[in-house]
């Protein structure tokens, strides 16, 4: 049976407000909730870019959820700094923190002045970071060089066990070569039949674990007022590869995005006046066997949702 989790938005809303909305996000029957871990917003419409592992600390402590994040280590977060903070969190909330490890976006990795690679090298520098990562969770005493240099760095304060590492696939060609280091597969919705191939391809290449899936949406009273908050908040996110990748400034996003028209946005995002179609279509990605769903309403104001979710969503949901 799939579990249904709260996305966190931290590109959206400030770190002190999405506290309380995780908080309120548990009261209304999430049991398990994901953060994003950006630097820059998507859009200065946004306007916020809070301190994931700040953050996420006191997620944990003021909530019984589970938690995860998406982080890009190799740039702006050496590896060795990712495997310290990830061990911490899991040390002090057993069995309730996972990571997925990511090969990055310029508008987060830019700030550091360095060259951004192109996609072949980042994700090398990835499975690298991974590598020394996961070393350092058991306990050893790391030495590389190579696309990310690490000198005798080791993680004394371990958990018993270590996170679940996730591998975030966006297309089948990544999904493979996740296969062969993650603990588990993390993508986001897109039309059914690409999602299913993300997935083929990553138990095709040996890829284990559980299957996860994060879900943008906005639902709201009328399909005019939905299709304008997913403008407003998320167009941004519609814009295609490698350009997504590669633009380094909220400003140079939204000059970008606002000659996307509606339909290409509602590819990316769920639009939608009614729970009932919610249901059929998240219906749609379990059934290709996510164990996971993680729904993100891209609104900046998550208390209508929550009510919304907790009233209706969360028990049509669970009636199967």
């Amino acid at each position: 049976m799939t579990t249904y989790g709260f996305h966190a938005s931290h590109e959206q809303i400030s770190p002190g407000r999405l506290l309380r909305d995780v908080q309120q996000a548990e009261r209304a029957g999430f049991r398990i909730a994901m953060c994003s871990d950006h630097f820059s917003p998507w859009s200065t419409r946004q306007g916020h870019s809070g301190f994931a592992w700040s953050w996420l600390g006191a997620a944990l402590a003021t909530t019984d959820m589970t938690f995860g994040t998406v982080c890009a280590p190799g740039q702006r977060y050496h590896p060795a700094v990712v495997a310290q903070s990830s061990a911490t969190l899991a040390e002090m909330f057993p069995d309730r923190f996972w990571v997925a490890l990511g090969s990055g976006q310029n508008m987060n990795e830019h700030i550091t002045g360095d060259k951004w690679p192109d996609k072949a090298t980042r994700q090398a520098r990835l499975e690298e970071s991974v590598d020394v990562i996961r070393r350092l969770h058991r306990g050893e005493e790391v030495t590389h060089h190579g696309l990310v240099d690490v000198e005798k760095a080791r993680v004394y304060s371990l958990p018993e066990t270590p996170p679940r590492i996730m591998g975030p696939a966006l297309t089948p060609e990544t999904a493979a070569r996740a296969a062969n280091w993650a603990d588990g597969l993390i993508t986001i919705n897109d039309d059914p039949e690409s999602v299913r191939q993300i997935i083929q391809s990553y138990r095709t290449a040996g890829g284990r674990g559980p299957l996860a899936l994060q879900v943008h949406v906005a639902i709201e009273d009328t399909m005019s007022r939905a299709r304008e908050v997913a403008r407003d908040q998320w167009q941004n996110h519609a814009v295609d590869p490698p350009v997504a990748y590669d633009l380094p400034t909220p400003e140079e996003f939204d000059l970008v995005a606002r000659y996307i028209p509606d339909e290409k946005i509602e590819e990316t995002v769920i639009v939608t006046d009614s729970v009932d179609h919610l249901v059929a279509r998240l219906r749609e990605f379990e059934d290709l066997g996510f164990d996971e769903i993680y729904l993100h309403h891209v609104s900046q104001d998550q208390l209508g949702f929550l009510e919304l979710a907790e009233q209706e969503l969360l028990p049509a949901l669970a009636r199967g």
